[in-house]
């Protein structure tokens, strides 16, 4: 089983413009609404993959229903923390004459102790049972930088890392399964500009020797790099037209747990991740996989030892 949490879901708004000036009043071709932020998009990708898993998020405020509704729609498993602050409504901004995609985050609101407290004993509850855990998105600001750090203390569950900041520091002495920045995020962990591909290797042994038993790092369509502590690999995603890139990461590591959870070691489950990452950038909503569309694709990945 495969427990997906996180404590930052939003309420998407996607607008699509023939033609975007900032600045300007810009009138959208067409919009549509749906569940997003990183942990409801790991949730969406695991139930369209048919995957073991339930997802937990804690909801509040007008988009609790909406995404309710949406999420027994998806036919995934879920235990929701309802709480009293409003879930976050981002945007994104799709420029069709150009291609690029422009993403307004509104930061989650604060949690109460308490709203934290239970989101965590359902998570340690939830844990007892999986093989894989995968902790995904930002905290809320008040929530406590080791929250991840001591799920996994006490999990024998295989752990995806979707994280960042103070979190993620506190979570690398547990000596997670996988960690997967994207090239920027990388940067960040590191604190410099990485300019060649020496550099990036060198960023990513940086994360094995703390701890991450692999680092596993995006960057757009550009090639995909993993590593394990001794060997670096590079995958390279295929041509496809990019509609809408938001939640192609999410699709990673829900592809990786999915793969992960049915016996496959992360190596053997890497081209499955890139695929999944790669056939969503081309969909306009996203996380909506088909997991016949992502195995066909995956057959197609060569890794690449570096």
């Amino acid at each position: 089983m495969i427990v997906a949490a996180g404590l930052s879901p939003a309420w998407q708004q996607i607008l699509q413009f023939a033609h975007f000036v900032p600045g300007e009043v810009n009138r959208a071709r067409q919009s549509q609404w749906c569940a997003s932020g990183k942990v409801l998009n790991v949730g969406i990708a695991l139930a369209h993959l048919k995957a073991d898993a339930v997802m937990i998020a804690p909801v509040g405020g007008p988009a609790a229903a909406p995404i309710t509704s949406e999420f027994a729609d998806h036919g995934g498993r879920q235990a929701w923390i309802e709480v009293a602050g409003r879930t976050r409504v981002c945007t994104t901004l799709i420029d069709e004459s150009t291609g690029k995609t422009t993403e307004l985050v509104e930061e989650a609101v604060a949690l109460s102790a308490a709203e934290i407290a239970r989101f965590e004993s359902s998570c340690a509850e939830q844990i007892k049972s999986a093989r894989v855990a995968v902790f995904s998105g930002s905290i809320p600001s008040g929530a406590p930088a080791d929250l991840f750090a001591r799920l996994l203390a006490n999990s024998p569950a295989s752990a995806i890392l979707d994280i960042r900041g103070p979190e993620l520091e506190r979570a690398l002495a547990c000596r997670p399964l996988v960690v997967k920045p994207n090239r920027q995020e990388l940067e960040q962990i590191v604190g410099h500009k990485i300019a060649s591909d020496g550099e990036l290797c060198a960023a990513m042994a940086q994360l094995n020797e703390r701890g991450a038993q692999w680092a596993i790092v995006s960057n757009g369509r550009h090639d995909v790099w993993a590593r394990d502590g001794r060997q670096a690999y590079r995958m390279r995603p295929p041509a496809i037209v990019a509609v809408n890139p938001i939640g192609s990461g999410d699709c990673l590591a829900a592809a990786m747990a999915w793969q992960i959870d049915a016996g496959a070691s992360v190596l053997e489950a890497l081209p499955v991740a890139v695929a999944a990452a790669s056939i969503n950038a081309g969909q306009l909503l996203p996380a909506r996989l088909d997991a016949a569309e992502v195995l066909a694709l995956a057959a197609k990945i060569l890794v690449e030892q570096v």
